[in-house]
């Protein structure tokens, strides 16, 4: 059993946890994921390793509360324990000295660039980190992002904190900066923000490797949920990934097959909130 030792509310949605996994921290790298179930009848999902800390064998994981697993996940409390913690699982990232390299994390993207970027500036690469939300409210770790970054960018897309608009706008101006020559680009968030990051780096002939986090199940190959197409043909996320040449990626099809179960989500989301409601009623009666 896994127990979570520590939780904090980042946003209204978004929340950090740090489990106690000594076997996962041993050997953990930036890029990297674990594959999290709650209990014996729980789902299994991926989330992106935040942060580690071997010397007190823990992981801290960050999640928004979307689907039924994820609403369930926030509810538990430092003490509780979950069924399985596997990982760690993917290829670390790539970390070498570079020259200027940009980092950009849009919403929940936020946790997993984190590592990266802080690996980057420790191999002594130039970062210039982008971070970015629809709203200042789903920010989060400005401060850790600026401690790890040589120029730090904030964008909402609402314009309710840093400057308005989405990521891609002030990378294209460092794009088209002589100044900067930048060598390699990094982005994690959403898959239509990671699309439109690999869209506007590519005339630049710019390296951009992008993180997937797709539907996945088994964690080893086997099932195949987890396949995205690429220039050269199919891969898996979990065994070949979670990072690719985001300008290889048929970003089409990765969009169609994340929803593929869009309608069982919802259902399965919808019933956990209408039995928690229950639940609660219940409770209420009895007192």
């Amino acid at each position: 059993m896994y127990t979570i030792a520590y939780k904090e509310a980042l946003t209204d949605v978004t929340k950090l946890m740090v489990v106690r996994a000594p076997h996962v921290a041993r050997s953990a790298r930036a890029g990297q994921f674990v594959i999290v179930r709650i209990d014996e009848f729980g789902e299994r999902i991926p989330l992106t390793i935040a942060d580690y800390d071997r010397a007190a064998g823990t992981i801290t994981i960050i999640f928004q509360e979307l689907g039924k697993t994820t609403k369930q996940l926030g509810k538990l409390i430092p003490g509780d324990t979950l069924s399985s913690f596997a990982g760690p699982l993917g290829h670390p990232t790539e970390i070498d000295n570079y020259g200027v390299v940009v980092c950009i994390g849009g919403g929940v993207g936020i946790a997993p660039i984190y590592p990266i970027t802080r690996a980057l500036k420790e191999a002594g690469n130039r970062v210039i980190s982008i971070i970015g939300a629809r709203t200042k409210d789903l920010l989060f770790w400005e401060e850790k992002m600026m401690t790890v970054s040589d120029r730090f960018i904030v964008c909402t897309d609402d314009g309710s904190h840093g400057r308005a608009g989405l990521v891609t706008e002030p990378l294209k101006e460092l794009l088209e900066d002589k100044d900067n020559s930048i060598a390699k680009v990094w982005a994690i968030g959403p898959a239509g923000m990671m699309k439109f990051v690999t869209l506007t780096t590519k005339p630049y002939a710019v390296p951009t490797i992008v993180s997937l986090n797709t539907i996945m199940i088994d964690g080893t190959g086997m099932c195949g949920g987890c396949r995205v197409l690429l220039e050269e043909g199919a891969r898996f996320v979990c065994v070949d990934g979670p990072e690719f040449d985001g300008h290889k990626v048929d970003w089409d099809s990765l969009l169609s097959r994340l929803s593929f179960y869009r309608d069982e989500e919802r259902e399965a989301t919808e019933y956990y909130e209408h039995k928690c409601r229950m639940d609660g009623a219940k409770t209420m009666t009895r007192k």
